[in-house]
């Protein structure tokens, strides 16, 4: 078994969750006292977060790859970074190691095609949704169509995540709000809708709505469970 690096704190409430998802399916797939081998790196969210507001990326790169370095020399043999909206600095990280990054788009993507969506709804922080390093890879690598909301509910979803979601508060009221979202995304032809943020799993599941959901934070595990029992 391949140890897993894992890039955390970003929030801490779903790098608990990864956590739980990786081990859970390790235990799944091979039985008996199995668990996943871990080498993990959990940053202080709140100097990520300033960083982020500040538009200082190269900073918050210079942060996240530290951390790859460390996992790496701590015998990690691959590195995940556990969150959506910090592979936005993907490549640098990438860059500072020698062992490889799973890439939490390619893991998406890849069950997006093998389930023949085309077109997808994608709900995230306002720079997932709005910049271009996580629609631009489903498109350009994948093909994959990106739907976004309007600029009064991508105000409302990036609001809910880091005003709540991201300090484990989940709302019933903001559950419904999403849940109108990813409507209003499968009316304006989104055939699914991706959860590109690893908290709104906590908020809404699939059981809550009748279009198909992608959750991500569970999507990057499966990938990091596949690649470690590889």
């Amino acid at each position: 078994m391949k140890t897993i690096g894992m890039i955390g704190g970003m929030s801490w409430e779903s790098t608990a969750n990864y956590y739980r998802e990786i081990n859970q399916k390790v235990s799944g797939q091979l039985g008996g006292f199995h668990s996943a081998k871990i080498a993990m790196m959990s940053v202080d969210f709140a100097e990520i977060e300033a960083l982020q507001r500040s538009g200082d990326w190269l900073k918050t790169a210079e942060i996240l790859s530290q951390s790859a370095r460390s996992l790496e020399s701590a015998g990690a043999d691959f590195v995940m970074i556990c969150t959506n909206t910090m592979h936005k600095v993907f490549e640098q990280v990438e860059e500072s190691v020698e062992v490889p990054l799973l890439h939490i788009a390619d893991a998406t993507a890849e069950v997006l095609m093998r389930d023949g969506i085309e077109k997808v709804g994608l709900l995230g922080t306002a720079f997932t949704m709005e910049q271009d390093f996580y629609k631009g890879r489903l498109k350009d690598k994948y093909g994959i169509d990106v739907l976004v909301p309007n600029g009064v509910q991508r105000k409302l979803v990036h609001d809910v995540i880091y005003q709540e979601l991201v300090h484990g508060k989940v709302n019933p009221r903001s559950k419904n709000d999403f849940l109108v979202i990813i409507g209003d995304l499968f009316e304006a032809g989104a055939q699914a809708v991706i959860l590109g943020c690893t908290e709104i799993a906590m908020l809404v599941q699939q059981e809550n709505t009748h279009v198909p959901l992608y959750d991500t934070t569970e999507l990057h595990a499966q990938a990091a469970v596949d690649t470690a029992l590889d």
